[in-house]
């Protein structure tokens, strides 16, 4: 195995290159989902809300998978920088094995809570009967997405970004082609409806997993996983978790944000729920767009962290800060441009454009300034430091904006909740950057995984 390009390659050029592949593929993951609302919301806005309300708990599964991969990776990139091959590969061994077990546990967890959860926040018989059927098929599909995320993040510790690249686009792209063949009866298929929906969103999670299974086959990856070995270095499960437990939390907090919001807003109409689910959708292309360079930075940050290059951590995540500026700054202009437009893509509703116009303009204005938590957090991740970056992700989906939305909301109503987002990102910011200037210092003095 050889990655030293990760410490002696220029920084601005190496960043460059782990990150446009994982960006190129968070902007078709992206597209996918937009698309994907963009056709359940033509079935109708009862199915559109059903998926709005879903998301909180499909996204757990995803934020246990992402989240967990994050750990894996860390470990596996810090143990590569610090030369310890056998270590690196028994951590990745253990990945897969633990993404197996994760997979299980969440079907059964995730298909138990969902009836009642669905019926927390409405009681209309459609929304509660498209998101039951909805959930049912995805949530059955969990052992492949667990097992699909931790290849995902080992073929990106070893600085395989392309073959992440190319597996997610091709689930992604698999994905948009079905969901209207699926959904609305094309090329001799039955008109599925919203279990097309999810059919289609199962099939292409499969699809990107048979590819790393694939190219992990012909010896692309660099490391030899064999889950007999993961049970052998079981010793370093502390270690994944340490770094995967708070990442989870990271990749859940977004979660329990919609939840409490979709509750704050239920008070003001079904309308309200409605803006905020198009909004989650609408800024996924951004987001995962900032997102991609910092899944292109992590690896960097741990190998080089691991080999105690720390002005190179430093370069790096410099290089990163101002990439992620630079998207956000492009998605504000936007919102702020063409507002009307984007909502227009999910209703033909003149109210309902009206209000989730407005929406889009006050979140937009604390997009740029959003991308120091971002970068910071995925900076910390890379680092090892799990429970510093779950400070950060909690400042952010939690202690500021929920109280901050439930006061506003009181005086302001639903645009109160609008308002709290830019607020709570201008606060984030300020004081994420602190955190990691004084993490950073720590860490130069004992560079290594906290235990």
């Amino acid at each position: 195995m050889n990655q030293t390009f990760m410490k002696e390659r220029p920084i601005v050029p190496l960043v460059l290159t782990m990150s446009l592949p994982m960006v190129l593929s968070m902007l078709v993951n992206a597209l996918y989902n937009i698309i994907d609302s963009y056709f359940v919301a033509k079935i109708s806005e009862d199915a559109m809300t059903a998926l709005s309300l879903v998301f909180p708990i499909q996204n757990i599964i995803g934020a246990v998978s992402i989240g967990f991969g994050v750990g894996v990776n860390a470990a596996v990139a810090f143990y590569l920088g610090a030369q310890e091959e056998k270590k690196a590969t028994q951590a990745g061994s253990l990945g897969i094995l633990l993404g197996i077990l994760h997979g299980v546990l969440l079907t059964g967890i995730c298909l138990a809570v969902i009836p009642a959860f669905l019926r927390l926040y409405t009681h209309n018989e459609q929304i509660l009967y498209y998101g039951g059927r909805y959930s049912l098929i995805v949530f059955s599909a969990s052992v492949i997405v667990s097992v699909q995320l931790v290849y995902e993040k080992l073929f990106q510790a070893t600085g395989r970004m392309k073959v992440s690249m190319y597996s997610m686009m091709a689930g992604c792209i698999t994905n948009i082609i079905l969901d209207p063949i699926l959904i609305f009866g094309y090329l001799g298929f039955p008109a599925m409806g919203i279990d097309g929906a999810a059919i289609a969103t199962d099939i292409g999670q499969a699809v990107a997993l048979v590819i790393y299974l694939a190219v992990y086959a012909r010896g692309r990856m660099g490391l030899h996983l064999d889950l007999k070995e993961g049970w052998q270095g079981r010793h370093l499960a502390g270690r994944l978790y340490s770094v995967g437990i708070p990442a989870t939390l990271n990749q859940g907090l977004p979660s329990v944000l919609i939840t409490a919001l979709n509750g704050i807003l239920a008070a003001y109409g079904e309308t309200s729920v409605f803006i905020l689910g198009v909004y989650y959708k609408l800024q996924t292309f951004i987001y995962l767009t900032a997102n991609g360079i910092v899944q292109g930075i992590r690896p960097l940050v741990g190998y080089n962290y691991g080999a105690r290059e720390m002005d190179r951590v430093a370069g790096i995540t410099r290089t990163a800060l101002w990439m992620s500026a630079s998207v956000m700054a492009v998605g504000m202009i936007i919102c702020l441009a063409f507002p009307r437009e984007l909502m227009g893509m999910f209703t033909t509703h003149p109210g309902t454009i009206r209000t989730g116009a407005e929406a889009l303009r006050i979140i937009s204005l604390g997009f740029l300034i959003s991308s120091v938590p971002v970068t910071v957090s995925g900076a910390l991740e890379g680092m090892g430091r799990g429970p510093a970056s779950l400070v950060v992700c909690m400042l952010r989906f939690m202690i500021v904006i929920i109280p901050a939305a439930y006061i506003l909301s009181r005086t302001y109503g639903a645009t109160g909740v609008w308002h709290a987002f830019w607020i709570n990102e201008w606060i984030c910011a300020l004081l994420s950057g602190g955190l990691f200037l004084r993490v950073y210092q720590r860490a130069k003095e004992e560079p290594q995984l906290p235990e």
